[in-house]
């Protein structure tokens, strides 16, 4: 497998690409409408997201004054409630924060541990500062920095979100490494002068064959591996002692 070198910080997509949205959002969906198959409850869920989708692609269009994923989630359950004859208001409520509650990828958490001990990790999402939040804490996402776009007021793809990254980064562009199931994420990632890595998830954005990202992974630890291996070559290079030790400390 080939070696990604010369990265100092990595920069992680959140909604997707280490945790499930669809599956947190489908469970979500089943406890407040009780809806008696999955077809009708993959309906709902396609509802909701194409809502958050439209608006904020509206919110960067100019078309609307930026509106937090919290306000858009709860647009969105609204939506469902509504198509689903759910009235019950606690149960709307509740579903209105589905997006605080989605589950990890099973190599989420133990990547996301294993990486953190040979170099920084910043989690970049589109999600609210508040949803962001108590939605690591739930998945157990454990980040050296966690970094919100509503800081920008934006969604990404829109280039301000990517120089939070950065800016926190401190490093120039080409060192920091963007991880990602969505290959539109990405591809504005490369536009401010990132580093790319693609993780597929079952339901990502996958690339296409004229996208030039500098891995491309089946799961998270195919693309630690490519990280660790190429920093380990460069610390024997230079002499210097990585952090976490040897063997077995990766």
């Amino acid at each position: 497998m080939a070696e990604i070198r010369d990265i100092e910080v990595v920069v992680f997509d959140v909604l997707g690409t280490m945790v499930d949205e669809p599956g947190g959002l489908r469970s979500a969906v089943h406890e407040a409408t009780r809806v008696p198959d999955a077809a009708t409850a993959d309906e709902l869920v396609a509802l909701w997201q194409r809502h958050c989708e439209r608006e904020q692609e509206c919110v960067r269009q100019g078309l609307r004054p930026y509106a937090s994923t919290e306000v858009l989630d709860a647009e969105a359950a609204r939506r469902v409630a509504d198509r689903a004859g759910v009235t019950d208001q606690g149960a709307i409520a509740r579903l209105a924060t589905a997006g605080r509650r989605l589950p990890p990828w099973g190599d989420a958490v133990a990547g996301l541990e294993r990486l953190a001990r040979r170099f920084p990790v910043i989690g970049l999402s589109n999600a609210g500062r508040t949803a962001l939040l108590h939605l690591n804490a739930y998945a157990g996402l454990r980040w050296h920095r966690a970094l919100s776009a509503e800081a920008a007021r934006a969604y990404k793809p829109a280039p301000e979100v990517y120089r939070l990254a950065l800016d926190s980064a401190g490093c120039p562009p080409e060192r920091v490494l963007m991880v990602a199931a969505h290959a539109w994420d990405l591809r504005g990632a490369q536009a401010a002068g990132m580093r790319t890595a693609h993780v597929h998830r079952p339901a990502g954005d996958p690339p296409t064959d004229t996208d030039d990202f500098d891995g491309r992974f089946d799961e998270l630890g195919q693309l630690i591996s490519a990280l660790t291996g190429g920093q380990a070559a460069a610390d024997r290079g230079s002499g210097r002692v990585t952090r976490g030790g040897g063997p077995g400390h990766e």
